[in-house]
């Protein structure tokens, strides 16, 4: 039987980066108690408050799906990835291999951001907008961006989400608002 642990962003703990440029709030990350060079997956929101590199995480695929703010602007200095991450709700992929470098497009950003280790794990992230059937996954991530959901039986408000790790969880997701938006995530064995 998959735990299920509910979060809310507000509640969740804030830590600085070591150069100063932003910080990050962890929702979940496998297996528990792993640290960030022995993670097999590991969702957070961050908060990019300067220009700066993005570390490097080496055999590792991300995704990034800006939240609120005005984004920033993504690159490798070869001029392989150049991309405007300054729509909400459309999440980006990358590999972590890559010397990615960002300049704010205003001010700062609050970010959501997906990692999983290559040929380990994998994910798919996706918005919802409207009623939908999110099949099973053993690890997942659910997060209201806009408006009240109905999560199966779980009711959540718009910053708050579920979680669940090591057990297979599917849900049906039903928006309690025209203009609700769920951040969804499913993580499976590569």
């Amino acid at each position: 039987m998959s735990v299920v642990l509910r979060f809310s962003r507000a509640a969740l703990p804030v830590t600085p980066w070591k150069n100063g440029g932003g910080t990050t709030q962890e929702i979940a990350s496998w297996p528990q108690g792993a640290g960030l060079d022995s993670f097999g997956w590991r969702v957070s929101i961050a908060t990019i408050a300067a220009a700066g590199p993005f570390s490097v995480f080496a055999g590792v695929d991300r995704s990034i799906t800006l939240l609120e703010g005005d984004g920033v602007r993504l690159f490798t200095h070869d001029g392989r990835i150049d991309h405007r991450l300054d729509v909400p709700h459309r999440p980006f992929a990358f590999s972590g291999d890559e010397a990615i470098d960002c300049t704010l497009l205003g001010g700062a950003s609050n970010d959501f951001n997906v990692m999983t280790r290559r040929g380990q794990w994998r994910a798919e992230v996706w918005v919802l907008n409207g009623a939908s059937a999110i099949d099973a996954s053993p690890h997942g991530v659910l997060l209201a961006l806009r408006g009240a959901w109905r999560l199966n039986d779980e009711a959540c408000r718009e910053g708050e989400g579920l979680q669940w790790a090591d057990a297979a969880q599917a849900w049906q997701a039903v928006p309690e608002g025209f203009d609700a938006r769920l951040l969804a995530v499913r993580i499976t064995p590569a």
